[in-house]
């Protein structure tokens, strides 16, 4: 019998208790679904309901909870029975709760967590101030970074350490021992405790702290990841004071690593009270029931917890976490296998996430400068949302990242807000004013306002247009473009700017992007599905009927998660084998039991379980899953050969983790049904849409060529069969769904399904566009540019194999048109940034008519445009009709390339060939043939010809790393093959000659603005290098917004290795340039293009060819960014200096045995200088021309035979003034066994200077601290420049400078 209404069941026909509720609770709105049963009709057999209630999630004059009142709402729509606000929620027709929250992730974003502090091991007190010490954005002058999130720190006096270290090529049974001392910690590895604290000591240390107030507080000590005793000791006196939460780092989060690992706990302890505070604010508006549900909360790892095992760190991303489970249950078939792109496009911006059969975790990100170290969902986040802020900038159409949020909002919220996206596309009638909510006014009653949006657009259109027709030489007219034109314009640069992290997420993991079907979901997402599809060559797409609240709705299909984690040290062997599958299986059983407890039966748990694994020398792991067939190393070796393209045969496997997920399934849910059900759909073609039920209107849309008639649809009235062909809008009461032409929708039950229909491929191209320059097509192209350069960048880190460009990233990527001019550079390393130009150049004409297809070239000589000899550039022409139409390149520092001294950075060098290998360029590969034998020669044989020299110390991982540079231009000639055939190659050309003169517009206006400032034009400044050489810089500035840099006056050529190569000098000079524009520019050679610069011959700025520069590169240039930063009045001087820091060991023999030697290199961050527009200089971070990243301490002194005693900020070292200098760092070192270590430093003898009247820096500082067994230590100065041989026991303490102050 059907039943006359859609109410609940009685309870006599099973109702009672049978409504289940997920609940999304976003920053703008929250989304409720709830199912529960009702009687079967001949139309819906399924004999379930589904409702939707969508609601804002602030709205305090109606309701005080969003979530509790969309389960109101619910259970009203259920019963049919009222369930008054002012009244506890009955909750006896309530089954389950399952919930999504941005609580945590806003007061993250926010800073509004729970205050509480810190407690570390004795001289890290600021080791999350300082972090990894690279600088979020390079061209940010101010490096804005976000506060740490504790409010005291608590520095224990204790101290354990590692026996042994990785990096000991002798026999593993000498990393152990039977001291009394040392203990087997949980990972295997051996634990020498140095220092156990005074506890009482502790107690009182504690006890101040809780007589503050704070009441949260979070534990990470060093090596806590294996030896947890006096982190649980701590925990226990803490608790017996009185804190009412207390986070233990070996608890939360047992992986090496300090820095993550405390980012994390201390994220825990702020974050977690909140959310306890919240869920029982929550419960209290329940009746006494509200005990008697089962209530879940979404993890970020896309697995629910009970609400009593549900901490803040696991709940960041736990809203888009519920979304990627939405789109993977409903979406993917087993049995099609057809991978899935996630695309949820939200109000302010969009995540992207990848699903191929499994959930694919990361764990170790960054949200909101705090790292994070637990498992998450991949999902990545750019900021383009419906509201996205739309610019003009610099000749470029730019889309966020700012967004206008939801107040003001957009133009037509009718707050004041200002143009978005969500404007463009309301303008182009894909969003209609008639059938979007009338919520808007001051009576909350008003329909969206069409002319506030128009009015906003004419006027940013009459200012693009006058600006290009003021570019434009006379010869060629500028064509107007219209309001229409503009606005679709920036949704195709909107659109770009979102297929960026795609391509990441996809291609960075060896998948083809064009193998996947996208799944589209979010507000804002339907109206860019199809273009977002076109551009990343993607031919369907999926929107589920409830894609705008998938989210809840995905919480509804999730599966209940614990994860338990153990930390590893173990070489993968037969005999390893055993022993680690063994504990894999205790940590299984340990997680069933826990789900079990929960109410699970056997039948409904699942166990998966994981190596993280990785090669010996090397920080990137895997996470590899069981295997069916075969073992772990060959699924690693598999995963390995994917993702980065090689493996590495004789090189150890190391088992850092071992990790068991274990699942429990409340309800099973057939996924992928939407693929059963296309194969059986009779589909019916709506001809004339006009005559079906779900039409609504034909309205003018706008499309690439015009306006086009396009039919509007409900997608509620639609039936399963239904082919909807575009252009058409189909309509949900929730969001808007575009069909573009050439695309057509099939409906299902459960999805609208596009899908790309075949067009005829042009001969040329699939864009017609002129050559003539247009903002829209600018602002792609300079979008593809930049991306291109980007993949090649993912290309070179994924397939090398050394430290230094795979984990601290020390290369640079980049494109140049045929004549050598830098068109693209992917963010990477400053110094790098105007010198590959002059290696380009160099070659081209030193090849001239001699390069052939297939040619790659290698030049590292400072003479031909290299900065210093461990920096390798490998150029690959790129050629069309055999005639050179493109160059990519790519330059890596590499470890060691020969020379006086081990890693190539001899402090002490005063001839080029001291410093390794050089070449003014040879071909590495000729016509497609690798030339081994000429490298080898290069690398081995020609640095070993000098005295004292020798070559590479590792020329297996240099050859390996230079492979990988010859595979990352390859792939910048595929990607750039690809764009010609899309654009034509003659509009690449132009495009690349436009993006040039547009950065150049830019640059001269920012120095006309200088000159108005300074009327003469004239500026000037100098400083010196710690042996008195001189730079010193005159800047003549026209009228027309030219510049003439003169470095004359500048000191001789240096007998020493501060020499640096004229490139350098460009480098700083398009760096500071770049920094000083403070908007987005594409960094390119037009920068430099109103620039002339004169640099003295045979001056230490230009020196001759066999000058050593070593230096030049990491110290010399750090010092001319001083130098043009403090002429231009913008910033006091930085720290001046990169520190470099190499130690290690040369091949040595016992017993009869030879073993390899092994070298150790690190930057060190410094005082950041302020600015007049800045409030205080950055304290312990890298400026100016690095960003390299440093390791962390347990990373080190598991690997070397170190103790770092000190790693904390200089405080005091900042210069004085209205705004203060940055402070330098302390970074203290222990060496455990006799060794060479080598420092190359500067600002060691002259301080920073201060500006406009603030104080210098602190001069940095450099000691040797001799210990004795029966005498007192002896402290030398080693002064900047040194190699010394140091004996156990001993110290190294570096103190870098701190940054200048600005004003008094």
């Amino acid at each position: 019998m059907e039943t006359t209404d859609n109410r609940l069941l009685l309870e006599e026909c099973g109702g009672k208790h049978r409504v289940r509720i997920s609940v999304d609770r976003g920053g703008t709105f929250t989304d409720c679904v709830g199912i529960f049963p009702v009687e079967p009709t001949a139309k819906d057999p399924s004999g379930e309901r589904v409702v939707v209630v969508k609601l804002l999630s602030e709205d305090p004059t109606h309701y005080s909870d969003a979530p509790r009142e969309g389960i109101r709402r619910i259970l009203e729509i259920a019963t049919g029975s009222p369930h008054p606000r002012d009244a506890l929620l009955a909750t006896e027709n309530i089954e389950s709760i399952r919930m999504g929250t941005t609580v945590a992730t806003n007061a993250l974003l926010e800073r509004k967590g729970e205050p509480c502090a810190l407690v570390v091991t004795l001289g890290f007190r600021d080791l999350l101030k300082i972090g990894n010490q690279a600088r979020p954005k390079i061209f940010d002058l101010s490096i804005s970074k976000p506060d740490v999130l504790y409010q005291h720190v608590v520095q224990i006096d204790e101290r354990v350490t590692l026996v042994g270290y990785a990096m000991d090529p002798r026999p593993a049974a000498q990393n152990q021992s039977d001291e009394t001392n040392v203990v087997v910690g949980r990972s295997g590895e051996h634990v020498r405790i140095l220092k156990t604290p005074e506890w009482a000591t502790v107690r009182k240390q504690l006890q101040q702290v809780f007589d503050t107030g704070i009441r949260s507080v979070a534990v990470c000590l060093m090596h806590a990841y294996t030896f947890t005793a006096h982190e649980e000791e701590i925990g226990r006196i803490a608790s017996e004071i009185g804190f009412t939460h207390v986070t233990l780092s070996s608890q939360l989060s047992p992986r090496i690593k300090i820095v993550p690992r405390a980012h994390s706990a201390t994220a825990d302890a702020y974050l977690t009270p909140g959310i306890r505070r919240y869920v029982d604010g929550f419960a209290s508006g329940f009746d006494a029931g509200f005990g008697d549900i089962r209530i879940d909360f979404m993890q970020s790892d896309g697995g629910l917890a009970p609400v009593e095992h549900f901490s803040g760190l696991r709940a960041i991303l736990s809203g888009p976490a519920a979304g990627v489970v939405g789109y993977a249950v409903t979406s993917y078939s087993e049995s099609e296998k057809i991978s899935l792109v996630g695309f949820d496009m939200g109000g302010t911006s969009t995540d992207v996430s990848r699903f191929g059969g499994e959930f694919e975790h990361v764990f170790e990100t960054t949200t909101a400068g705090v790292t994070i170290q637990a498992p998450q969902l991949d999902i990545n986040t750019v900021a383009a949302g419906g509201g996205s802020r739309l610019f003009f900038r610099n000749g470029l159409m730019v889309v966020g990242p700012e967004s206008a949020g939801a107040f003001p909002g957009p133009a037509c919220y009718r707050n004041g807000g200002p143009l978005c996206i969500t404007d463009a596309n309301l303008l182009l009638g894909r969003l209609r004013v008639e059938h979007f909510p009338h919520i808007f006014g001051p009576s909350e009653d008003q329909p969206l306002d069409m002319n506030a949006t128009r009015a906003l657009f004419e006027q940013l259109v009459a200012d693009i247009n006058a600006e290009m027709r003021a570019r434009h030489t006379a010869e060629s007219a500028y064509q107007n473009k219209s309001v229409e034109e503009i606005a679709l314009g920036f949704l195709q640069v909107a659109n770009e700017t979102m297929c960026r992290p795609i391509r990441t997420l996809t291609e960075a993991r060896g998948h083809n992007v064009q193998n996947h079907s996208l799944a589209c979901f979010g507000g804002a997402g339907g109206q860019h599905a199809c273009a977002v599809a076109v551009n990343l060559g993607i031919r369907r797409v999926f929107v589920h009927r409830l894609a705008s609240v998938l989210s809840a709705y995905g919480l509804g299909l999730s599966e209940v998660v614990h994860e338990e984690q153990s930390p590893a040290a173990a070489i993968w062997s037969n005999e390893a084998q055993q022993p680690l599958l063994a504990r894999l299986e205790k940590l299984s059983r340990v997680g069933c039991r826990k789900l079990i407890s929960q109410g699970f039966l056997d039948s409904q748990i699942r166990v998966q379980r994981f190596l993280n694994m990785r090669y010996d020398g090397t920080d990137t792991s895997i996470m590899v899953p069981e295997a069916t067939i075969g073992d772990y190393q060959l699924r690693f070796e598999s995963m390995h050969q994917r993702e980065f393209g090689f493996v590495l045969r004789n090189r150890r496997i190391i088992v850092d983790d071992l990790r068991a997920r274990v699942t429990g399934t409340l309800s099973k849910v057939k996924a992928g049904q939407v693929y059963d059900e296309l194969k059986s759909l009779q589909r019916r073609e709506l001809c004339e849409p006009n005559t079906h039920p779900a039409f609504v209107d034909t309205v003018s849309v706008y499309f690439q060529g015009g306006y086009r008639p396009t039919a509007v649809l409900k997608l509620g009235l639609l039936n399963p069969g239904d082919v909807v062909r575009g252009p058409a809008i189909v309509l949900d009461c929730n969001s808007t769904v575009l069909v573009e032409p050439n695309w057509v929708a099939t409906v299902t039950s459960t999805q609208l399904v596009l899908d790309n229909t075949p067009v005829t491929t042009l001969d040329v191209s699939t864009h017609h566009i002129s050559t003539e320059i247009d903002p829209i097509h600018l602002s792609v192209l300079a979008n593809r540019f930049m991306s291109i350069a980007e993949q090649m960048g993912r290309t070179l880190e994924k397939t090398s194999v050394s430290t230094n460009i795979k984990e601290r990233l020390d290369f640079s990527c980049a494109l140049f048109d045929q004549h050598g001019n830098l068109v693209a550079n992917a963010p990477h390393i400053p110094v790098h940034l105007g010198s590959m130009s002059h290696a380009v150049k160099f070659q081209l004409d030193r090849f001239s008519e001699d390069l052939q297809e297939g040619d790659v070239i290698l030049v590292n000589h400072p003479q031909a445009g290299g900065t210093h000899l461990p920096d390798i550039t490998i150029i690959s022409p790129v050629f069309h009709d055999s005639r050179i139409i493109f160059f990519v390149a790519s330059r890596g520092h590499h470890a060691d390339i020969g020379g006086i001294s081990p890693g190539s950075m001899p402090p002490n060098s005063r001839e080029l060939f001291q410093e390794g290998a050089s070449s003014m360029g040879m071909k590495i590969v000729d016509r497609g043939e690798f030339q081994e034998e000429a490298v080898r020669h290069m690398l081995l044989e020609e640095p070993a010809q000098y005295p004292e020299c020798s070559g590479t110390r590792n020329y297996r991982d240099v050859l390996s790393d230079l492979k990988a540079q010859i595979a990352a231009n390859h792939r910048g000639i595929a990607l750039l093959s690809q764009l010609c055939a899309e654009y034509g190659l003659e509009v690449v050309q132009e495009y690349m000659a436009h993006i040039q003169h547009t950065a150049e517009a830019a640059v001269r206006l920012l120095l006309k603005e200088t000159r108005v400032k300074h009327p003469t034009g004239q500026l000037s400044g100098h400083d010196f290098m710690d042996d008195g050489s001189k730079i010193s810089l005159h800047v003549d500035i026209s009228e027309d917004g030219s510049a003439l840099f003169d470095f004359t006056g500048t000191s001789p050529e240096i007998y020493g290795n501060t020499n640096a190569p004229p490139s350098v000098t460009h480098s700083a000079i398009i760096y500071c340039l770049r920094c000083m524009v403070q908007s987005d520019l594409p960094l390119n050679q037009g920068c430099l293009a109103p620039v002339r610069v004169v640099i003295p011959e045979n001056s230490f700025l230009s020196p001759s060819s066999t000058a050593a520069v070593v230096g030049g590169n990491v110290l010399t240039s750090q010092r001319l960014c001083d130098v043009i930063l403090a002429t231009f009045g913008v910033a006091a001087a930085s720290q001046g200096c990169m520190n470099n820091l190499t130690f290690g060991i040369p091949a040595i023999e016992e017993g009869g045995m030879r073993y390899e030697g092994w070298g150790y290199y690190e930057t060190i961050a410094g005082g950041h200088g302020a600015g007049r527009d800045w409030q205080k200089g950055q304290d312990g971070v890298h400026t100016n021309m690095t960003n390299t990243k440093i390791t962390d301490p347990e990373i080190l002194e598991r690997r070397y035979p170190v103790i770092l005693h000190r790693f904390m900020l200089r405080e005091g070292s900042g210069g004085t003034g209205m705004h203060p200098g940055g402070n330098g760092c302390i970074r203290d070192i222990e060496f455990l066994e006799a060794m060479s270590v080598s420092l190359l430093t500067e600002r060691r003898v002259f301080q920073p200077p201060g500006l406009d009247g603030g104080g210098n820096g602190a001069c940095g500082l450099n000691l040797w601290e001799r210990h004795f067994e029966h005498k007192d230590k002896q402290v030398l100065n080693l002064g900047g420049k040194n190699s010394v041989f140091v004996q156990p026991g001993d110290h190294i303490v570096i103190m870098t400078p701190g940054g200048g102050g600005y004003g008094k």
